[in-house]
């Protein structure tokens, strides 16, 4: 069965709409057995009875097809269960189409008959794939609309994400009409000059007739003109000043989060959030890696051999750091919790890593060099000794 015309199966078997899968067996079998042409021989009109129930069963009988059938009024083999479901909750449950006065003997094997009027119909199934598609695209969402979130970067000193402090930038964003207040539309409802106020229109698709909820007023029957100042869009564009706080600690990278700063809402809805992922500036002494503090710090080949106390520069200022005798150049000396105070966690601070690099001096007069000749007869060793030994 390909296509069926607008039909009362549950008359036609005698069963109410709410029939279990076994009451309209039970029904097509009792039917079947008063009006099977074997126990009425020549009786035509028996013949046909018998025809209409076992339409009907076939239909009825099976899941998909009276699935469709109960939601459209009729069944085709070429209409998805899925497209006619969504059309009956867009029509409140009713039948979209009207059938009046619609030969359907046309239909077989998915496409009508050639034949006067039929060139460029298409199949059954491209018709109504057509109009479940397009009323479902004409439905566009109602009611309160959340804005979207918006993410900046934003570049602070050194010194400010170190400290903490005030910080600002320029956004982009959408703010609500001052016009409509968001509601996009100006002046009161009036009804929709498409379908009159009905909220539906009529779609032809060959021969036959459509009722498919208005595309201009979204099946309401009521329009209002849109917004002169946003243009029926509830938001207008503007280019805003943001003041934010930046923790002591902040760290390269890190998220800020401005509730309600990003674009805003329309009909009512809330406004997105404002996302500021922040960049840190450079610094020419410190480098900073997570909360610890690194620098390189020169010492003079005495104070390298003979051990010293040396001032080194902090965050915080000036500090002494302590020299081991015989620490070598590239050496890195920790100087525990003068780094930066974590943003997440005010009472602890991360560590100032030293690098030593030693000052190796120019010599500028004969008893310096002297001196230096006599210092290596005393210090005879080879520093290159091991170098060779794993060659």
């Amino acid at each position: 069965m390909s296509t069926t015309q607008n039909k009362d199966y549950y008359a036609t078997l005698g069963v109410k709409k709410t029939a279990t899968p076994e009451e309209i067996r039970k029904a097509f079998r009792k039917a079947a057995r008063r009006y099977h042409p074997d126990v009425n021989p020549g009786d035509k009109r028996a013949e046909e009875k018998f025809k209409e129930i076992s339409e009907a069963n076939d239909i009825l009988s099976d899941e998909k097809k009276r699935k469709v059938y109960d939601q459209l009024g009729f069944y085709s083999d070429q209409i998805d269960p899925a497209q006619a479901e969504a059309y009956a909750r867009q029509q409140g449950g009713q039948s979209p189409v009207d059938f009046g006065g619609f030969d359907f003997s046309g239909f077989q094997s998915g496409s009508p008959q050639a034949g006067a009027g039929s060139s460029g119909w298409g199949s059954f199934k491209d018709i109504f794939s057509g109009i479940f598609s397009g009323a479902q695209q004409s439905q566009r969402p109602r009611g309160p609309q959340a804005g979207t979130d918006l993410e900046y970067q934003a570049t602070v000193d050194f010194w400010t994400a170190i400290r903490g402090g005030q910080a600002r930038m320029q956004v982009h964003r959408q703010e609500t009409c001052p016009t409509c207040h968001g509601q996009a539309q100006a002046g009161g409802p009036a009804p929709c000059p498409e379908c009159n106020g009905t909220g539906q229109v009529t779609q032809m698709g060959g021969r036959m007739k459509f009722n498919i909820p208005c595309p201009r007023c979204n099946g309401t029957g009521r329009t209002s003109n849109d917004c002169p100042t946003c243009h029926g869009q509830g938001t207008v564009s503007r280019t805003e000043t943001v003041e934010f706080r930046i923790k002591a600690g902040t760290r390269d990278g890190q998220r800020i989060r401005l509730q309600g700063k990003g674009n805003s809402g329309v009909n009512g809805g809330s406004a997105g959030d404002l996302f500021v992922i922040v960049r840190t500036g450079p610094h020419p002494v410190f480098t900073r890696t997570g909360d610890d503090i690194h620098l390189t710090v020169p010492v003079t080949v005495p104070e390298a051999s003979l051990g010293a106390k040396v001032d080194v520069p902090t965050i915080d200022g000036r500090a002494q750091l302590k020299i081991p005798p015989g620490t070598q150049s590239g050496q890195k000396l920790r100087m525990r919790a003068r780094g930066v105070e974590s943003a997440s966690h005010p009472s602890q601070r991360g560590d100032q890593i030293v690098t030593v690099e030693v000052v190796v001096p120019t010599l500028q007069d004969e008893r310096s060099r002297e001196i230096m000749r006599e210092l290596a007869k005393l210090n005879s060793q080879d520093p290159r000794v091991k170098l060779f030994d794993q060659v």
